[in-house]
């Protein structure tokens, strides 16, 4: 589970899927670091996954330049198929497009990653993912968009929140070439926290380390981590990486299931979750104007996360205007960030956010705790909340919240709200 963006970096080795695979290679270095960026009209702009002949898949981008015709459309759903009409007429004038390394890169927090990073186009699960894949293998791949399903054909690229595309400019002159945009600093400039969890009262969490993955995508293929064979929620994990909320650790594939979840990226994990309800519409704002909390910087990897969720009430921070984005995040609290997930998910869905629950769980040391209601109400919804270890009758409260319990109980709430 990656407790940074945890929204979550898909961990697919590049060499493993390779059939599926399409890479497309940096720039000239002389040029990398002397370009800018302008806003275009998103919905004049598309990202398409294009078949190739021999299998797989090829990035093509498409701009309506001028409105004398039009230059694709769109239909359907999950994925959205895309006819892309300029390939039926001479679209000089009217249609702009890319088709290769020339043509687009990636730009996040302002700086041009055409030489550190390629794009890639990966078959995972029934989906088309679009990645950034690094040159350093140490480093993150990063997760762009997704086709939200697979079929024969052109079909959209549905960036993931937080990601745009916008044009590369050279002394002000607008050139050709497309930035896959993201005001996120890339992996390894926005620090990981990872942290035991603990948080009191009205909790939040987030995510930056290894709990969430990113976006929200499909990781897809035969899951292991070397360090998850004999944990209990091992299945559960798996659930869970493969829905694409959490991740593990690609620089040794492992998933570190007992290391702590730090409160902002409880937060990630939670959000990056809640993507997979229909109608929670859940997207961040590109810029954050003022801190969520004092203690949350506007350019801190998970202040747009924060500011959603306390604004959705999904957590809230303590008395001194504070948020403790670092400080581990109990079992107590996960459970009570959990029910106010399962709250939202429910309105998203049109229903009232009343969770229906079954018998609940005699716990042996929650009953005068200030979230033994919470508790006992979680652990008849799905089980969410359960026994430490999945053994005996402690409920362990004040114990921080591990990333592998944390992912099979945020795994558990989110089939309960889907179910309900």
């Amino acid at each position: 589970m990656k407790l940074s963006p945890l929204i979550s970096p898909l961990r697919t080795a590049v060499a493993a899927a390779a059939s599926a695979i399409l890479t497309f290679g940096a720039i000239d270095s002389a040029r990398a670091f002397t370009f800018e960026q302008t806003e275009i009209s998103q919905d004049r702009v598309i990202a398409i996954a294009q078949p190739r002949g021999l299998g797989g898949y090829q990035l093509l981008i498409v701009e309506q330049v001028s409105n004398r015709r039009q230059c694709w459309s769109e239909s359907g759903s999950n994925p959205v198929r895309v006819d892309p009409l300029l390939v039926t007429f001479d679209f000089t004038g009217i249609c702009g497009r890319a088709t290769d390394s020339n043509g687009f890169s990636i730009r996040m927090a302002g700086t041009d990653l055409a030489l550190k990073y390629s794009l890639n186009l990966l078959s995972v699960d029934g989906n088309v993912v679009l990645v950034g894949t690094p040159s350093d293998p140490n480093a993150e791949q990063i997760v762009i968009g997704r086709t939200n399903g697979d079929a024969n054909g052109f079909m959209k690229i549905v960036l993931d929140p937080g990601w745009r595309l916008t044009k590369r400019t050279y002394q002000g002159r607008v050139l050709g070439h497309f930035y896959f945009t993201s005001d996120r600093a890339a992996p390894g400039d926005t620090g990981n926290t990872g942290g035991n969890g603990n948080t009191g009262g009205n909790t939040g969490g987030n995510t930056g380390g290894n709990t969430g993955g990113n976006t929200g995508g499909n990781t897809g293929g035969n899951i292991t981590f070397r360090d998850i064979a004999n944990d209990i929620y091992a299945a559960e994990i798996r659930e869970a990486v493969t829905l694409g909320f959490v991740a593990g650790f690609s620089q040794d594939n492992t998933f570190r299931p007992q290391l702590a979840v730090t409160r902002e990226q409880l937060v990630s994990l939670v959000l990056e979750s809640l993507k997979g309800i229909q109608g929670a519409n859940i997207t961040f704002p590109s810029t954050v104007v003022s801190p969520p909390y004092r203690d949350v910087d506007i350019s801190r990897w998970s202040a747009t996360k924060v500011l959603f969720a306390r604004d959705n009430n999904i957590v809230s921070g303590y008395k001194d205007g504070t948020f403790k984005p670092t400080q581990p995040v109990t079992r107590a609290e996960l459970m009570a960030v959990l029910r106010r997930a399962a709250e939202f998910g429910l309105t998203a869905r049109g229903k009232q956010p009343n969770l229906v629950a079954g018998v609940p769980k005699t716990f042996s040391d929650t009953q005068n705790h200030w979230a033994a209601a919470i508790i006992n109400q979680m652990s008849g919804y799905c089980a969410v909340a359960s026994s430490l270890n999945e053994v005996g009758t402690r409920f362990a409260p004040d114990d921080s919240a591990k990333r592998n319990y944390a992912a099979a109980a945020t795994l558990r709430m989110l089939k309960c709200v889907k179910a309900q």
